[in-house]
């Protein structure tokens, strides 16, 4: 009797995407749970550093809209440290412009999901912003750096069925691309738009922190490259770090708190029409 041959990779995939979006009872929710487990014990001997604890850490960022100029390193340092695809239009960081007209209440907020920008931009394929205000009154403009906000209670790691999204012990939300079958749960539970799906590995994708840098002491690629401080990272169980003396001596807020995800991103230099 003949053998039938293994199904393409790609249907297996297709498969998987199917069991994936109809695990949603209590036993499947708890194998994830166990799978987690699993994957955190293997992890923890992976590290980059041989004598990183990932238990005596905190990690949290901040971000001085006072101090941000607009000038978008932090996404081409992005882009260059973590290999994203230089001609995709999502971004793991990117940086919006709110603009107040004379006259007008709301703001006009430009981002990377504005084809204008996405047209402007640059050889290196990182949107820049235009100086289409050059012949308006403006009373007040300021830009938001955004990434993912590594969130306490992540909405993400709740809905995915397989735990390829979970949270590390240091609080760093990270994605297993081994185990993620791409059915984009966590994109659309994240509310603050800090997810995509990456269409070259058929997984979901987004800010990590710099993770593997993180991990060797050093800063995350962002962090380093911003000319004016405006982004802050460090360790909050020790109180000496840049991000506890950030969150210490300013009146600092996240973004959506009414979702209860409570972020570990703070900003100040920010209003309420920021989202």
């Amino acid at each position: 009797m003949k053998r039938k041959k293994a199904p393409p990779k790609t249907e297996r995939r297709a498969f998987l995407n199917m069991i994936g979006k109809t695990v949603v009872s209590a036993g499947a929710m708890l194998g994830a749970g166990s799978l987690l487990d699993k994957k955190e014990a293997a992890s923890a001997q992976s590290f980059p550093t041989a004598d990183y604890d990932w238990t005596k850490h905190r990690w949290a960022f901040g971000v001085d809209a006072t101090r941000c100029i607009g000038c978008l390193r932090c996404a081409e340092a992005c882009k260059a440290e973590n290999g994203t695809n230089p001609d995709a239009h999502h971004f793991r960081t990117w940086v919006e412009r709110y603009v107040y007209l004379e006259g007008e209440e709301r703001a006009r907020v430009d981002s990377q999901a504005d084809p204008q920008n996405i047209a402007a931009a640059g050889a290196e394929g990182v949107y820049r912003f235009d100086n289409r205000y050059k012949d308006e009154k403006v009373d007040k403009a300021f830009f938001v750096p955004k990434i993912c906000n590594h969130c306490t209670h992540p909405a993400c790691v709740q809905v995915c069925p397989t735990g390829a999204t979970y949270k590390t012990k240091d609080g760093v939300v990270l994605i297993d691309e081994k185990y993620c079958i791409g059915c984009e749960y966590c994109v659309q539970a994240c509310p603050y738009g800090a997810r995509f799906f990456n269409t070259e590995t058929q997984t979901s994708e987004k800010c990590t922190w710099c993770y593997h840098r993180i991990t060797k002491g050093l800063q995350p690629a962002c962090v380093e490259v911003c000319p004016v401080g405006a982004r802050i990272f460090g360790d909050r169980n020790d109180p000496a770090s840049p991000i506890s003396e950030f969150i210490r001596n300013n009146r600092v807020s996240v973004l959506k708190p009414e979702t209860g995800n409570a972020p570990n991103c703070f900003y100040i230099g920010i209003d309420k029409e920021v989202q």
